[in-house]
């Protein structure tokens, strides 16, 4: 069969969408975006919990903490559970079980017991957005730009709307209805899953689980992104080798093991898979890492608060908003390779602006119109490399290329956040004029981080497979 056949494309096939994918696309993003707004919702009402529950505020931070290691932790096994029971299977378990730890976190006793319960849930959640992306790719083929938008939306607004819902809720109720609030939701995402998803359990195909493969994996991904985060502390250095060590240790495994690996790293042997992955893992470094550098560059070297940076930061946002539902006909009309390279060259031009400004002072207005440069730029690379990189493999290798490409881009954000943090040192809150130095040179690696995805984007394929030229 050929790959294009395989990523659900023929050269003949209509341009018409497959029936039923809106209905597909909007139960998986509803997934999508449950996860993804758990993991901020509770930002706010952190200092509260430690009151209410009589905790140290180091000890409550475990709330939020813990969901995002949980997150990581259960994400190796998406590919195996999935050939195992089936996607759709797959989505309403975890579903139901995500749920009901929402349920049970609002009714916790105790600060031991909220985070217990907040790992449950983030053990759940890590399923649902890599979920989303491959129960939209099976069932959109090469249309798959055409409909992403309605799963990358969601996962771009929730951690913008986490703070914002939560705070309407803890105006008005208890800290409980910020977790009870996912009871009504997720029941009624429940059954319309099990109402639109395809059955798929003529695709199973069990195979022994990789419990070597497991045991050095997950903990790599909680090991790393536990340590890069404390990178400062004598136990962030030690768990970042040991995570590194773990996934050096796993990557000879998996190349002895072959398919029967969690991960078949044979996956990135293919050039379009393998530039997918890497403009995945740049793009999600670029994108967190500039949001940490543009607010602290505000706060310490322009003297602004903080409610005003969180305007100021909304046109980045805006300009992904913009880009994302025109990304079909965008794909359609220049193709993968001319579109995400010239995403990445505008993202490229917006944040070479950021350096100007950290040396010679900022204009705000034209510093909204950077940042919407960037935010459109990168909005144009997500969705076609994602697909590319979905397409290049075959059908019944969607769950375990859906879990490598995740892996890679989650430890994205961190690795340069960490990387652009460092330049900072401890001198963004030095005198005006070495701290313009200090945050140019941060944007300026930042903008290293830029180039790089410009070449990335080269890598790509001019089309995707079944598209005909012209």
């Amino acid at each position: 069969m050929s790959r294009a056949a395989e990523a659900g494309a023929s050269p003949g096939e209509s341009d018409r969408l497959p029936p039923g994918i809106w209905k597909i696309a909007s139960v998986a993003a509803i997934g999508s975006f449950m996860s993804q707004l758990d993991a901020t919702i509770v930002n706010v009402s952190l200092p509260g919990l430690a009151g209410t529950l009589h905790a140290a505020f180091p000890t409550i931070q475990w709330v939020m903490s813990g969901y995002l290691l949980a997150l990581a932790l259960t994400l190796p096994l998406n590919g195996w559970l999935v050939d195992r029971i089936g996607a759709r299977a797959l989505y309403l378990w975890c579903f139901a079980a995500f749920t009901l730890a929402s349920g049970l976190c609002g009714l916790a006793w105790s600060a031991p017991s909220l985070i217990g319960f907040r790992v449950v849930q983030g053990m759940a959640g890590g399923f649902l957005a890599p979920m989303a992306q491959m129960l939209v790719a099976r069932a959109a083929g090469r249309h798959m730009p055409r409909v992403a938008s309605m799963v990358v939306m969601p996962v771009l607004l929730a951690p913008l709307l986490g703070p914002v819902v939560a705070g309407g809720i803890l105006t008005f109720a208890s800290w409980r209805w910020i977790f009870l609030f996912n009871l009504p939701v997720g029941l009624l995402a429940f059954v319309l899953a099990w109402r639109f998803l395809p059955d798929d359990r003529q695709q199973v195909r069990p195979r022994v689980l990789d419990l070597v493969g497991l045991a050095l994996l997950s903990p790599a991904l909680v090991f790393f992104l536990y340590g890069i985060d404390r990178l400062g502390q004598r136990v962030g250095g030690a768990l970042v080798c040991g995570g590194l060590l773990l996934f050096a240790v796993y990557g000879a495994w998996a190349r002895r093991k072959g398919d029967g690996a969690l991960i078949d790293l044979r996956l990135f042997g293919g050039r379009v898979f393998s530039a997918s992955v890497g403009t995945m893992f740049l793009l999600n470094g670029a994108l967190f890492a500039g949001q940490m550098l543009v607010p602290v560059w505000l706060i310490h070297g322009g003297g602004l608060s903080p409610d005003r940076v969180g305007w100021l930061m909304t046109p980045m946002g805006l300009g992904m908003m913009c880009t994302y539902p025109l990304m079909g006909w965008l794909t359609d009309r220049f193709g993968i390779r001319r579109l995400t390279h010239c995403g990445a060259l505008v993202a490229f031009a917006g944040t070479l602006l950021l350096v100007f400004f950290a040396l010679y002072g900022v204009a705000f207005s034209i510093l909204a119109g950077a940042l919407f440069l960037r935010g459109a730029g990168m909005g144009a690379i997500g969705i076609p490399s994602m697909s590319a990189g979905y397409a290049a493999v075959k059908r019944q290798d969607l769950p375990v290329a859906t879990t490598a490409l995740n892996i890679v881009q989650r430890l994205g954000g961190p690795i340069w956040t960490t990387l652009c943090a460092m330049t900072l040192g401890g001198q963004a809150s030095a005198g005006p004029f070495m701290a313009s130095r200090v945050f140019a040179v941060a944007f300026g690696v930042l903008c290293v981080l830029h180039a790089l995805l410009c070449l990335t984007t080269r890598l790509l394929p001019v089309r995707l497979a079944g598209k005909p030229a012209g």
